[in-house]
């Protein structure tokens, strides 16, 4: 058994599974040099950490563009890296879909296109469809990103307001060799859904835009409304003939990291019960089942024996209801406290694998056995943080935040609950 603390033994995991997932990943999905330009496009908070690796490795000719976060910039000399706002697009974003737009534009047979593909390209890759504003677009993000609607819902809309999206930058492409690579942050790890499928063709329809809509009540401005229901140019739909150029390689996915974190944790000495990578839902919902897990195992050792670990990955939602700080995760971690409510012997962590939990400066969080006690000397009720939405004002006042700063990947969230 590893001498390590609980808090060494789940940073150690996370850090494991994260490293299994890094960018230097493609250098094994290459494509060879085409007889013309080779042409580098790509979005995500991954993104130029790809593309430094790939020129610093590339034989031939080669230039391009790639959008990524702010602060997630990375080093290149022959493929421009810009910045951008996310998870709600910006101007910024916008000049940066035009300028791949204009990359890939004139290309012959002869020429390759490679594009880079990661968690959070879908905000990055903003250009409006004909008609629709940006600050119009915005509105709907920001009222998508409140109202708890899944990725694949938010997607179905943003391809419908988009003019990159879809399978559109595809069709730019066109008739050069496309080869996508991806990152997966995606449940199911759908490239239809992976950063809105700018490269792939797209199963969604304006008609699922408008039930995504009405789904959750939200109020659209009328460029909005006016563009979805006019429906002027569907997106290309699988088995379309225009696409025959473009092929699509997934280089990392959540279950990779998940296996890595497996592996680790067995050889520190742990059972593991592997949950799987596509938990979905309400993260507070997320976080009671857990917690009844745990129990199980820590009053019975089933269904695996302590010292164990639980692991699970996915993407959980959150519907804000307070006026606090804090994402997915965070508010995953206080809902759990509550519900283990000290629980002897359980520690967990719950992160981002991109470094940023929602859009706060941190991963995500611990909790440990005195986590309720520990809040309650300082004055802090969970309860009342929680229905306010404030897991990050509630670990970071309990000095309990994960923070690594940009990883580079992102294969979505990493939760572990030791039970020693």
């Amino acid at each position: 058994m590893s001498r390590l603390s609980p808090r060494e033994v789940l940073r150690r995991l996370f850090d494991v599974a994260v490293a299994s997932v890094k960018p230097e990943r493609l250098l094994d999905h290459l494509p060879p040099p085409p007889r013309g330009r080779t042409v580098v496009v790509g979005a995500g908070k991954a993104a130029a950490e790809m593309a430094r690796i790939l020129e610093s490795v590339w034989p031939g000719e080669l230039s391009g563009v790639v959008a990524t976060r702010y602060g997630h910039a990375a080093p290149t000399r022959r493929i421009d890296v810009l910045e951008a706002s996310h998870p709600v697009p910006d101007a910024a974003g916008c000049a940066a879909a035009r300028r791949i737009m204009g990359a890939v534009r004139g290309l012959t047979a002869d020429d390759l296109v490679i594009c880079l593909l990661s968690g959070g390209g879908s905000a990055l890759l903003t250009l409006p469809a004909e008609g629709v504003s940006l600050a119009d677009k915005q509105d709907v993000s920001r009222q998508l990103l409140a109202c708890g609607a899944g990725i694949d819902e938010m997607n179905a809309v943003r391809k419908h307001l988009s003019a990159i999206k879809g399978g559109r930058l595809a069709l730019a492409c066109a008739p050069a060799r496309l080869a996508t690579l991806a990152i997966s942050d995606v449940v199911g790890d759908d490239p239809a859904v992976i950063a809105s499928g700018p490269t792939v063709a797209d199963p969604t329809t304006y008609a699922d835009a408008r039930a995504v809509i009405a789904k959750y009540g939200l109020i659209l401005p009328p460029s909005v409304s006016a563009h979805l229901a006019a429906e002027p140019d569907e997106t290309p739909k699988p088995g379309d003939v225009r696409l025959a150029h473009a092929e699509y390689q997934l280089i990392a996915t959540p279950q990779l990291a998940l296996l890595a974190a497996e592996a680790e944790a067995r050889r520190l000495g742990y059972d593991v019960l592997l949950l799987g990578d596509s938990i979905e839902g309400e993260a507070r919902e997320a976080a009671k089942v857990h917690a009844g897990i745990a129990r199980q195992i820590a009053m019975r050792d089933s269904p695996v024996a302590r010292p164990a670990v639980i692991l699970s990955g996915g993407e959980t939602t959150v519907t804000l209801r307070g006026k606090g700080r804090g994402g997915r995760n965070s508010e995953f971690l206080l809902s759990l406290a509550i519900a283990l409510n000290g629980l002897p012997g359980v520690h967990a962590l719950a992160a981002d694998t991109d470094g940023i939990d929602g859009s706060e400066d941190n991963a995500g969080a611990w909790i440990s056995p005195d986590t309720l006690a520990r809040a309650a000397a300082l004055g802090m009720d969970a309860g009342e943080r929680l229905a306010d939405n404030d897991g990050y004002g509630f670990f970071a006042a309990l000095d309990d935040l994960l923070l690594t700063g940009p990883t580079y990947t992102n294969v979505n969230d990493f939760r572990a609950i030791l039970l020693s």
